[in-house]
């Protein structure tokens, strides 16, 4: 366990919860962000598909499998060379509400073209694919054995419609993003480090459009990634950025007044 960066995470949720407001879209001006906020950030509604996700969480958390964690980007708190399924489930897979938000982003907004940096086990990218069924998800794994346990996920949950690639983002993505017309939905969950984290962003924003939308997770893993959001909300190309302490949601809306929101989750 590496306390330096425990304690760095504490002070970090400490300031944000301190600076976070607009709860439930209260004082919050722009009808855009209002709606995202009040209807798909806090909705309770349930989905059909959120029994499969839920389904496919406990699953993975009864797992005893243990695996070799080779770190491609920033290391974990964690920091033990292998680990169990149930571990990596409970330290890094997006928690429910987050990954629900997420598919409600997607199925609300019609995205289609969707890519995933870093599948990990593969849980949050249930919250990509359920939604539609004929979106066309890229998720990208450098890890072999969290590509195999993902591969595995994707068969008994019954998703088809994820093109599952093995390799680094260096190595892969550039063929990806060649091979790609537009991007609708970006989820950034690899490699939390300062300048990939921003390289893989210009990469993607190329292929941006109006209605596209980014995410971000960990966005206050360290101070590299905290340098990097800052970074990233203040590209002209962004407009409105949603902070939610674990995720970081970028628009790129022309009819949108640039403004930052710091969510209180």
């Amino acid at each position: 366990m590496d306390i330096n960066c425990f304690f760095y995470r504490a002070g970090s949720f400490l300031k944000y919860f301190f600076k976070s407001g607009y709860w439930k879209g209260h004082r919050i001006h722009s009808p855009f962000v209002f709606y995202v906020v009040s209807e798909l950030l806090f909705e309770k509604t349930p989905f059909y598909a959120f029994k499969k996700t839920d389904a496919a969480r406990n699953m993975l958390l009864k797992s005893k499998e243990r695996i070799t964690v080779k770190t491609l980007g920033a290391p974990s708190v964690d920091q033990r060379s292998t680990k169990k399924v149930k571990k990596l489930v409970e330290q890094g897979s997006i928690p429910a509400r987050y990954g629900k938000f997420i598919f409600r982003l997607i199925n609300h907004f019609g995205l289609k073209n969707i890519l995933e940096l870093g599948t990990g086990t593969g849980l949050g990218t249930l919250y990509l694919a359920l939604p539609d069924s004929h979106n066309k998800i890229t998720s990208i794994e450098g890890n072999p054995q969290l590509h195999r346990v993902a591969a595995n996920l994707f068969e008994t949950v019954g998703v088809n419609n994820v093109n599952l690639i093995h390799g680094t983002f260096e190595r892969v993505l550039p063929d990806v993003l060649a091979n790609t017309e537009k991007l609708d939905f970006v989820f950034f969950d690899g490699n939390h480090q300062l300048e990939p984290t921003l390289q893989y962003f210009e990469m993607c924003l190329s292929k941006s459009h109006n209605e596209s939308i980014f995410v971000f997770d960990d966005i206050h893993w360290s101070q590299e990634m905290e340098e990097a959001w800052e970074m990233i909300i203040a590209n002209p190309r962004v407009t409105v950025s949603l902070d939610l302490f674990r995720l970081g949601v970028v628009f790129f809306r022309k009819e949108c007044t640039k403004q930052h929101f710091v969510i209180r989750y």
